[in-house]
């Protein structure tokens, strides 16, 4: 039976703990807290070099909490470094993000695309990629993650607080965290190629998004910000190619922003 350890059960390990288990594997997992197998803060060398077992596969999906550029280097970079340092590249999986792409002209970005992203924190996820990349792993850059009790554009237009960025024109894109899981399932298969791979159900406008949802739910449009909003991962907006991903074979269950957001009301 093969080994999987989740280095970083969280909100998206949950689903990749019960995705590869129904695959047959055998999970083990790891977080800073007591709900994991194991006990470990990332952060730490000799935390990670105590890590017992051995293991076919690392899955490295731990998440910044929202925190800065000096959360993001640990949480990441060094993470990472601690993870290749222990188990080797060759079967690592690191989830990553499409912030590192930089495009704000609404084009198609596949694997192939420019990636020098322009904030300080997606250039210490860029960083960490090139060095997992180097070490033979593959990289998941996830699109927007939602999933049960977690959509913060759905809980803002039925709280009343969501605002449009002007004619609502920026891309946005996304996905279900269980089309996520599944998605990495693939990646993990001995028989895919080491590599960067876009994981991302579909692309919508900002606008075509808030009417999805206040059609379906009967309310009013919401209204136009004042002013831009910034965001953590800048204000980019692309459309994310996932067509590399669906060539292995994976069909996301979700394919539309409103399908994934009353699927995170279940």
């Amino acid at each position: 039976m093969a080994k999987l350890l989740i280095a970083g059960y969280g909100f998206l390990g949950a689903a990749l703990k019960r995705e590869f288990s129904a695959a047959g594997w055998e999970v083990t997992t790891l977080s800073r807290s007591d709900s994991a197998d194991i006990s470990c803060d990332l952060t730490s060398v000799h935390q990670v070099q105590a890590i017992s077992g051995v293991y076919d596969l690392v899955i490295q999906c731990a998440a910044s909490g929202g925190g800065g550029e000096d959360v993001y280097r640990a949480v990441y970079l060094d993470a990472a470094r601690n993870l290749l340092a222990k188990f080797g590249g060759e079967n690592l999986i690191f989830i990553s993000s499409t912030s590192v792409y930089p495009q704000t002209d609404d084009t198609i970005v596949t694997e192939r695309s420019l990636a020098e992203p322009v904030t300080a924190t997606g250039r210490i996820l860029k960083q960490t990629e090139d060095e997992v990349l180097a070490a033979g792993g593959s990289v998941a850059r996830l699109s927007g993650l939602y999933g049960p009790a977690r959509c913060h554009i759905l809980k803002g237009i039925l709280g009343g607080t969501a605002r449009l960025d002007g004619e609502g024109r920026r891309v946005m894109n996304f996905i279900h965290r269980d089309d996520a899981a599944s998605a990495i399932r693939i990646i993990a298969a001995p028989t895919t190629t080491p590599a960067v791979y876009n994981v991302s159900a579909g692309a919508v406008t900002q606008r075509e998004c808030y009417q999805s949802l206040v059609d379906h739910f009967s309310l009013p449009l919401p209204p136009v910000s004042d002013g831009e909003v910034p965001r953590k991962r800048g204000n980019n907006s692309k459309i994310v190619s996932n067509q590399l991903m669906k060539s292995l074979g994976w069909e996301p269950m979700y394919p539309s922003f409103l399908l994934m957001a009353l699927a995170t009301q279940k």
